[in-house]
């Protein structure tokens, strides 16, 4: 049987009078890929800054590997690593000297060449952040995640604006750090990603969630109804298209 992780029971945040977030509840398995779906305005971003201790919640209950939220938030902290959207770095320190720093926030005793291997950015060591590709960037925001050798890491929309190379690049990182025994929480607008990479996805849509389910599961109670793609579903994408031409090398100045 899978060990539930997280569970979060009837999750409430308000403000004001406006409830943004509406008795949510869910769980997520341990060393599960675990996708919390929804458009912009959703409830989801909100959703996961509650559980991860950045964002005080109006009711309900969230429990992380056994730590209540309530009780226990730097219980949490200290087995969660965060990647969101936009990050800051010291523009005058190189990659070696920001894992150093982060390393020593943690307390951990980390060697930067080893984590920069992780996510094949070793030959960058010495370069600063401002001077990375986008892909790169992504790549690096994801190793200061793994600093602290979470349990859970989430991903807040990794892939947003990368090439096609560096995309599926960021895929197999992903998996890699599942394969590992980590479980992954990712937001994702993009809906073949979350298809290709999570075991389950809940989707949110105003405030609640509408659907919870593996991508299988719920593209076959779709196909039930009697729906059909308007184009005949072919064996690849303009993407497989792209990638074979291409090349699926990273393409990094």
């Amino acid at each position: 049987m899978q060990k539930t992780i997280i569970s979060v029971k009837n999750l409430v945040k308000k403000y004001g009078d406006f409830e943004a977030v509406k008795g949510i509840s869910f769980d997520v398995y341990e060393g599960e890929i675990f996708g919390l779906l929804g458009p912009n305005g959703a409830g989801k971003s909100t959703t996961l800054e509650i559980i991860e201790t950045l964002r005080e919640k109006t009711s309900g209950e969230v429990v992380v590997d056994g730590f209540n939220l309530d009780t226990a938030p730097n219980d949490i902290k200290k087995l969660i690593g965060v990647q969101l959207q936009t990050s800051g770095y010291y523009p005058g320190l190189n990659l070696t000297e920001l894992i150093q720093l982060f390393s020593g926030l943690y307390n951990r005793d980390i060697d930067p060449l080893k984590l920069l291997d992780t996510v094949n950015l070793r030959d960058k060591a010495k370069s600063k952040y401002k001077e990375l590709s986008g892909g790169q960037k992504q790549r690096f925001s994801i190793a200061t995640t793994l600093i602290n050798e979470p349990k859970i890491i989430f991903l807040d929309e990794p892939t947003t604006g990368l090439d096609p190379q560096a995309r599926r690049n960021l895929w197999d990182l992903i998996r890699e750090i599942r394969a590992k025994g980590t479980t992954v929480i990712i937001t994702t607008h993009y809906m073949d990603e979350a298809e290709i990479l999570c075991d389950r996805v809940a989707i949110v849509d105003a405030g609640k969630i509408i659907a919870s389910n593996t991508p299988d599961h719920l593209i076959d109670d779709l196909v039930a109804t009697g729906f059909e793609r308007p184009k005949e579903v072919k064996k690849a994408n303009l993407e497989d298209v792209f990638i074979h031409l291409t090349g699926k090398a990273l393409r990094e100045e």
